[in-house]
């Protein structure tokens, strides 16, 4: 797992960073949300198609994987083609005491999720618990990411919490409109850099700056 500083000396902090994410993530949900249907759809077939064959997935035993969530790109075909292949498929529910991600196992779609916090699709009560520790390789949902691998989140913080938990060999990936990939991700040192980045016309292998520890 990609676990390099995603900062550098130029970058905004305190007060400055928290309104930079702010802006950077109202202009780039905006785009994202202003897909049209048909572009929007095209382009997540290619986002999921190209994932499926990566050969970290091929290779991973157990995976985290997310769901759709309003302007998210579908990543069902994601989760089912982890399920057709036997994979440990884990997905995650969010402990509104403790502030962290809870991962559950599913095998079946139908009848193990159901709306959650915020209306997000989560695994149901009673679904196995997955330690972080088992995760071979985890797609990690995002607003906007930039080429060196900086990633802007929905201001949770949930996987900046969970990913440090998770083994050093686990594969950070992330999926994404082109659109969402913009010049520079306004990142604080625990932000966490993403290894790879797919979109629907390109595989970004980020290399962090210099400055990134």
């Amino acid at each position: 797992m990609t676990t390099h500083v995603a900062v550098n000396a130029g970058a905004p902090m305190g007060a400055a960073l928290h309104e930079a994410k702010l802006a950077a993530r109202a202009r780039t949900m905006a785009a994202r949300d202003a897909l049209a249907p048909e572009v929007r759809a095209a382009a997540a077939a290619k986002i999921a198609a190209t994932l499926i064959a990566l050969p970290s997935f091929t290779a991973a035993t157990t995976v985290l994987l997310t769901l759709p969530f309003r302007g998210e790109w579908d990543t069902l075909p994601v989760v089912r083609a982890a399920i057709d292949a036997g994979k440990t498929v884990a997905l995650p529910r969010v402990d509104t005491v403790a502030r962290m991600l809870v991962l559950h196992a599913v095998t079946d779609l139908a009848h193990d999720i159901a709306p959650g916090y915020a209306g997000i699709l989560e695994p149901v009560d009673g679904c196995p618990i997955v330690p972080p520790q088992s995760i071979d390789w985890v797609l990690v949902p995002g607003v906007a990411f930039d080429a060196s691998g900086r990633r802007l989140g929905y201001g949770g913080g949930f996987y900046d919490r969970l990913l440090p938990l998770m083994a050093a060999h686990t594969a950070c990936v992330a999926g994404a409109f082109d659109i969402q990939v913009i010049e520079r991700v306004p990142a604080a040192p625990h932000d966490r850099a993403i290894g790879t980045i797919v979109t629907e016309t390109r595989i970004l292998a980020p290399i962090p700056d210099e400055a990134s520890a």
